[in-house]
C-alpha cells in the first residue's frame, strides 16, 4: 500500500528441528495418495491397519503445502497470475481450509452502521514462525504469521484478541493472491468477525498481468471465478481488491464489470462476502491514491478502503458525495497506524484520527496495528496491544456473537508460556497455535473514584486451560465495598435447565460470585416460580451431593487443582438467552484501600442434559502421505534412527469438541523381547486433520499404533473404548538391506 515500506527477512534461526544428515544422506519416502482415496478414508469401511515398506527418496508432497525440511503443512499465497488460473479444488492446501463456520452475531455486520475493519499487514506475510534477525544484528524479531498451520514454538508471538471490537480482519501481503491462513479465519469466525484474502498487482510486473487479465470478458471472468472458488474453497469471505499500478484504457474500463462480476458471484457462491476496493487507481487508469471515495469502483462491489493522506476537510466533502448517500458505512475511512506521510494521528494517537472518522459518520479501516509489536519491546506486547485498543474503544462498537450451548471458554489467547490443563502443566514450553484461541472476553480498564481503578489482561503466567488465564486486578479504594466487572457480552440461547461451572484464584481479602444478565426477560421465570422483572440472575450454587454434580464430577474427571476454586450452579429458566456475564469482587471485612486479583480460569455454561448424553466414538480413522526420513544416530556408531511423517484424518462431529489428543504408541519392534509401549502423547489438533512430524520409532520391522483422543467442549475425556486408533506396520524395502 502507498507509503508502506516492506522489511526483507534477514537469516532465520530455524525453529524447527531440522533433520540431521547422515554420512549416507537423509532421505524421503512418501506414499501418494488421490482425491479420490482421500475423501473415501472416512468411510466406515476404511481399514484399521496400515503397512508401509520403508523407502527413502524424494518427497512427492506438493511443496507449496508442505515445508521440505520437516514436511509440516504450511500456508502460502499465489503469486501470479498463471498460478491462479491454473488453480484447481482438487490441489487446494485441506490443512489451510478454515473449519470454524462464521459465527452469527449482533447486531448483523448488515445493521453496522460505522464498522471497523483490521488490516493485518506484518513485513509482507507469510514469514517464518522464528526468530528473525536482521544480518546487521540490530533488529530482532519473531515473525509471527502463521506460516505453520499447526502452530509453532515461540515466545513472544504478535497475536489479535480483540475481536468484539471489530468487524472485517483483512490478511495482507504482497504476495498476488493472499489466502489467508486458517488459522485467522478460524479465530476470526469464533468471534463473528468476517476474513477477508487480498489480491493485489503492483508496480511493472503487476500491470503486465493487469493487461492479460482485463483484456477481455471472458479473461476477467475468468480470473473473477478463480477467486470466488478459493474463497469458497478454503472457507474466508471475500477479497480486499488492491491494484497498485497504472491501468491501460482497456484495462481500466473492464475493471469496473471485473469488480461487479467478482462481487456478483462471490455473493451467490459465499453468503455475507464481501469485496472490497482500495483507493489507488483513478477512472482514467492512473496511479494517485485520491484519500476519498472514488465513484467507478465503489458502485461496482460492496466497499471502498480510502488511502491514509486524508483531512477533516476532505471527510466533510465525502459525506455530501451523491455515491455515499445511504453508503456511508461502506466507506472504509484508512488509518496508517505507523502513520507515514501527512495524516491525522497514528501510533498511539491513532484515536484521535478514528474520533474524525466516526464524527462524520464513516466505517474505518486500521491499517498495521501490529506495530504495538514490531516497533516495542516484544515482552511488553500485551500491555502495548491493551493500552491502543483501549484508547480507541470510545469509538468502537461492540459486536456480540451467538453462541449455542455449551458456551465454554478459558480464555487461551492462543499462545503461552506452557501449555495448561485442569490447572496442570501437561508442556513445559512456549507455544503459538491461534486454533486453540478461545472465545475471548471484554478487556477493560476502568478508572474509580478516591484514586481505585481495575483492569482485566490475558495473564501467562498461571492458566486453567491452554495458556492463558484472564487476569481481573486492581484498587478498591475505602470508599467503595464491590467491584462489577463485565467479562463477556454475547447472545446464548439457554436450556430450560443450565448448568454452570465457574473456575477462579483469588487474592486475600475479597470473596468473588458470578452474576448473569439474560434478555427477554419478559419471558424469564423461574421453573414453578412467580415472573422475574430483573435481568440480573445470579445462580444458585450447588453442592457436591446434587446429582448434576456427580454427573459432572464423573464426568470430568479431574475437576479441582491446588490453589484454584471451583464452584458449580444451577439455573432453572424458561424462554431466556444469556447476554452478559459479570465477576463481582467484593471486600471481605477490610476497610482501607485494597489492592486485589482473581485469576478466572474458566467459565462454562452449558445444557444440564449434556451431562449424561453418551459419548461418541471416533471413526474411520486413515493414514496416507506416509514420507520416511532417515536421521542421525546417537554418535556412537548405533544404527540410525527412522523418523515417521504422515497424515491422519478421521470422522467426528467437530461441534462437540474443544480438541483432539494424537497419541501413539509401539505394539512391536525388531527386538520381541521388548514388550509394548504405553500411549505417548504426540499432540493436539482442532480439526479432524493432523500431520505427525518426525515422529522417531524403532527400527524395522516394527507395529505401532496411532490414536486419536476426543476431548469434549465441556472438557470432559472419553474412555479409550470411544478413541479412533489404527495400525501401521513396517519393514524395510529390500532395496535398503
Amino acid at each position: 500500500m502507498e507509503g508502506e515500506s516492506v522489511e526483507k527477512e534477514g537469516s532465520v534461526v530455524n525453529r524447527r528441528r531440522k533433520r540431521e544428515e547422515s554420512s549416507e544422506g537423509a532421505g524421503w519416502k512418501t506414499q501418494k495418495r488421490s482425491e479420490t482415496d482421500f475423501e473415501s478414508c472416512l468411510d466406515d469401511s476404511a481399514d484399521v491397519s496400515v503397512h508401509e515398506v520403508i523407502t527413502y527418496g524424494a518427497p512427492a508432497l506438493p511443496v507449496q503445502h508442505y515445508d521440505p525440511d520437516t514436511t509440516e503443512p504450511i500456508s502460502s499465497s499465489l503469486k501470479s497470475l498463471d498460478e491462479l488460473l491454473s488453480w484447481k479444488r482438487s490441489e487446494a492446501n485441506h490443512f489451510n481450509i478454515a473449519t470454524v463456520p462464521l459465527a452469527s452475531r449482533q447486531p448483523p455486520l448488515t445493521n453496522t452502521l460505522r464498522r471497523t475493519l483490521v488490516c493485518h499487514d506484518m513485513m509482507g506475510g507469510y514469514l517464518e514462525d522464528s526468530y528473525s534477525q536482521l544480518l546487521t544484528g540490530v533488529f530482532m524479531s519473531l515473525c509471527f504469521l502463521l506460516r505453520f498451520i499447526q502452530g509453532t514454538e515461540v515466545g513472544a508471538p504478535y497475536v489479535f484478541y480483540h475481536w468484539q471490537y471489530i468487524d472485517i480482519f483483512n490478511y495482507f501481503s504482497h504476495h498476488m493472491v493472499t489466502i489467508p491462513p486458517a488459522v485467522w479465519t478460524n479465530a476470526a469466525h469464533k468471534h463473528g468477525v468476517l476474513s477477508l484474502g487480498t489480491f493485489i498487482t503492483e508496480w511493472t510486473d503487476g500491470r503486465e498481468m493487469c493487461e492479460v487479465f482485463l483484456a477481455e470478458e471472458e479473461a476477467y471472468r475468468s480470473a473473477a471465478d478463480k477467486l470466488v472458488q478459493i474463497a469458497h474453497c478454503y472457507g474466508f469471505d471475500g477479497w480486499l481488491i488492491n491494484i497498485e499500478n497504472v491501468l491501460s484504457a482497456t484495462a481500466v474500463k473492464n475493471m469496473a464489470p471485473f469488480l461487479r462480476y467478482l462481487t456478483d458471484q462471490l455473493h451467490e457462491r459465499v453468503p455475507g462476502s464481501l469485496v472490497i476496493w482500495y483507493d489507488s487507481v483513478l477512472e482514467n487508469g492512473a496511479l494517485k491514491w485520491q484519500n476519498e471515495l472514488n465513484n467507478m469502483f465503489f458502485d461496482a462491489c460492496d466497499g471502498i478502503f480510502t488511502n491514509y493522506n486524508w483531512t477533516e476537510s476532505s471527510l466533510e466533502g465525502m459525506v455530501s458525495y451523491s455515491a455515499a448517500q445511504g453508503r456511508l458505512a461502506d466507506i472504509y475511512i484508512g488509518i496508517d497506524v505507523f502513520a507515514r506521510g501527512e495524516v491525522v494521528g497514528g501510533m498511539f494517537e491513532t484515536n484521535k484520527a478514528l474520533q474524525l472518522v466516526r464524527k462524520h459518520g464513516f466505517s474505518t479501516a486500521i491499517f498495521a496495528p501490529g506495530w504495538v509489536y514490531e516497533c516495542h519491546d516484544k515482552a511488553d506486547f500485551r500491555q502495548n496491544q491493551d493500552k491502543f485498543w483501549f484508547l480507541l474503544a470510545d469509538h468502537l462498537y461492540v459486536h456480540h456473537p451467538v453462541s449455542t450451548l455449551p458456551f465454554v471458554s478459558s480464555f487461551c489467547q492462543g499462545f503461552g508460556k506452557s501449555v495448561y490443563w485442569k490447572g496442570q502443566v501437561v508442556q513445559e514450553r512456549s507455544w503459538f497455535n491461534l486454533n486453540a484461541q478461545e472465545l475471548q472476553p471484554l478487556y477493560s480498564k476502568q478508572s474509580l473514584e478516591d484514586g481505585g481503578w481495575w483492569r482485566t489482561r490475558g495473564c501467562p503466567d498461571d492458566a486453567w486451560a491452554g495458556g492463558s488465564s484472564l487476569l481481573l486486578e486492581g484498587k478498591m479504594p475505602q470508599s467503595l465495598r464491590r467491584i462489577i466487572a463485565r467479562v463477556f457480552s454475547l447472545h446464548v440461547p439457554l436450556a430450560t435447565r443450565t448448568f454452570i461451572s465457574f473456575v477462579y484464584k483469588p487474592s486475600l481479602g475479597v470473596n468473588v460470585s458470578l452474576e448473569l444478565k439474560t434478555t427477554d426477560a419478559g419471558l424469564c421465570t423461574y421453573s414453578g416460580t412467580e415472573e422475574i422483572t430483573s435481568n440480573c440472575v445470579f445462580p444458585v450454587m450447588l453442592n457436591e451431593d446434587h446429582p448434576l454434580m456427580k454427573q459432572f464430577i464423573q464426568s470430568c474427571g479431574q475437576w479441582m487443582a491446588e490453589g484454584w476454586t471451583t464452584r458449580c450452579f444451577q439455573l432453572d429458566l424458561n424462554g431466556c438467552a444469556l447476554s452478559e456475564v459479570l465477576v463481582n469482587v467484593v471486600r471481605d471485612g477490610a476497610e482501607q484501600d485494597l489492592d486485589f486479583n482473581c485469576r478466572i480460569g474458566e467459565i462454562m455454561v452449558l445444557d444440564a442434559e449434556s451431562l449424561s448424553a453418551p459419548p461418541l466414538p471416533v471413526r474411520s480413522v486413515c493414514v496416507y502421505d506416509v514420507v520416511w526420513q532417515r536421521g542421525a544416530g546417537d554418535g556412537d556408531g548405533s544404527s540410525l534412527k527412522v523418523l515417521l511423517n504422515a497424515t491422519l484424518r478421521w470422522s467426528y462431529p467437530p461441534q462437540l469438541v474443544r480438541h483432539w489428543r494424537v497419541h501413539w504408541r509401539r505394539l512391536r519392534g525388531p527386538d520381541p523381547r521388548v514388550p509394548p509401549g504405553p500411549p505417548v502423547l504426540i499432540g493436539r489438533s482442532y480439526s479432524t486433520l493432523y500431520r505427525l512430524v518426525e515422529l522417531e520409532v524403532l527400527g524395522a520391522p516394527g507395529l505401532l499404533e496411532l490414536l486419536v483422543e476426543p476431548v469434549s467442549r465441556e472438557g470432559f475425556t472419553l474412555n479409550q473404548s470411544y478413541w479412533g486408533r489404527i495400525t501401521l506396520s513396517y519393514t524395510h524395502s529390500t532395496d535398503n538391506i
